[in-house]
């Protein structure tokens, strides 16, 4: 039966007060959430490039590998263990909710991080930001008294609003908080918040003045046949790549559970082989002895540039898994962007496509492939590369995560869309 018109107005206008009411909730939560996560991000930063600048004039300090890492395993067994699952701890509560999250991650994983690239340890910044982002956001909870609902919202937000503002993407950013939960799967209720807290972020760490590396694509050749090939067939390299990472990177981690059970001692071990690894480039190569230490920046920069060595992308695979691997602190996506971008630029050598071009591609389609995030790296690339390269970046990401495999950098990462599963089912009928 239909409402008379001044009940359908009625109506109308009352779900209108209730939309406007939920917009400037979740803007004011946001607001908090985006300027402290933004805040914590620009101060992480500004502390990573010390570190950084300070190992690069004290090469010395790459000795004190072992004695940080037994200091950041000390840490975190003793004083850390309900924090020491990291993002993968921020996916568990999003699924299962049980407490929240402790604000001690927010600065342990910062002081752990830095000192992990302070001594040479290869390792990235987004697992610290987006730790810091969803650890500072959840403890809104105790203020606001959330609903179990209410709080996988604000994990969400929290994590896109780290991300957003630790590479400057607040589009990417955006859908990284949607898109990493489930593999296949978007959270559509929590699509303001992300937004909101992703872009409130970007601006406080930007207000700052802590700045984002730029990187720029020269030449974007015609959109043919042929180079839609050819980015089929990178996207393939870049996707078994991204699988391999993330198979060696947690085989590592076994391995030294099994060897070492006392958890202290794992990065200690761990950071005596790099020492000694470190040690055998500088006497064998040294214009390399620190290539591979760190974020990497200046190489994926480079990268763009001029034609890379495909030893590049295989030994920043090594370097990472085995710092990752061995306890010590830090993200997984840097290094994912130095691995692909290196890649990229070393598949100019067989794939006739720019080498700026395929640099571009490698940098967000091994990250797709690795964190089963499709959707944000091809908003990323988009955000860091332009339009114009949209369709050779979309193409390349979404091989990767078709032929990364149903596994990834984040293991509690819930399957609502398996891939080969439903390729397989699709193949069959």
């Amino acid at each position: 039966m239909k409402l008379p018109r001044k009940g359908r107005s009625l109506s109308l206008f009352s779900s209108q007060l209730i939309l406007i009411s939920y917009l400037f909730k979740w803007l004011l939560i946001c607001l908090i959430i985006g300027s402290i996560a933004g805040t914590a991000s620009a101060g992480f930063l500004l502390s990573l490039q010390w570190a950084t600048e300070w190992r690069e004039q004290h090469f010395w300090i790459i000795c004190l590998l072992p004695l940080a890492g037994l200091l950041i395993g000390l840490i975190y067994h003793y004083y850390g263990q309900d924090v020491s699952r990291g993002n993968n701890q921020l996916l568990e509560e999003f699924h299962n909710p049980k407490n929240i999250i402790p604000f001690k991650m927010a600065p342990m994983i910062w002081l752990s991080t830095v000192l992990t690239h302070l001594v040479g340890g290869s390792a990235g910044r987004e697992g610290t930001a987006v730790q810091m982002g969803g650890s500072l956001a959840d403890q809104l909870t105790h203020l606001f008294k959330f609903k179990p609902r209410d709080r996988k919202v604000i994990l969400i937000a929290g994590i896109a609003a780290g991300f957003a503002s630790v590479f400057g993407t607040p589009l990417a950013g955006t859908i990284f908080g949607l898109e990493v939960m489930v593999i296949g799967q978007l959270s559509y209720t929590a699509i303001l918040p992300s937004l909101l807290s992703a872009v409130i972020a970007d601006y406080m760490c930007r207000a700052w003045n802590v700045g984002h590396t730029h990187y720029h694509i020269d030449l974007i050749p015609a959109l043919n046949s042929i180079n839609i090939l050819w980015t089929i067939l990178a996207g393939i390299v870049f996707g078994i790549v991204a699988m391999l990472f993330s198979w060696l990177m947690h085989k590592i981690a076994d391995c030294f559970k099994t060897i070492v059970n006392y958890a202290p001692l794992r990065p200690l071990l761990g950071g005596a082989v790099l020492v000694m690894v470190i040690a055998a480039i500088q006497w064998l190569v040294p214009a390399y002895s620190t290539r591979y230490l760190g974020l990497g920046v200046p190489v994926i920069v480079e990268s763009f540039k001029q034609q890379q060595l495909f030893v590049d992308f295989a030994a920043k695979i090594l370097f990472t898994a085995f710092t990752l691997g061995a306890g010590f602190k830090g993200g997984e996506v840097t290094p994912l962007f130095f691995i692909g971008a290196t890649l990229g630029s070393a598949l100019s050598l067989i794939i006739p496509l720019p080498v700026g071009l395929l640099a571009g591609m490698g940098f967000v389609s091994v990250f797709a492939g690795a964190a089963n995030t499709p959707l944000a790296c091809i908003v990323m690339g988009l955000e860091l590369f332009g339009i114009e390269a949209g369709v050779f970046i979309a193409l390349a990401c979404i091989v990767a995560f078709l032929f990364s495999g149903n596994s990834g950098i984040y293991t509690s990462q819930r399957i609502g869309s398996a891939k080969h599963i439903l390729l397989y089912r699709y193949l069959r009928k």
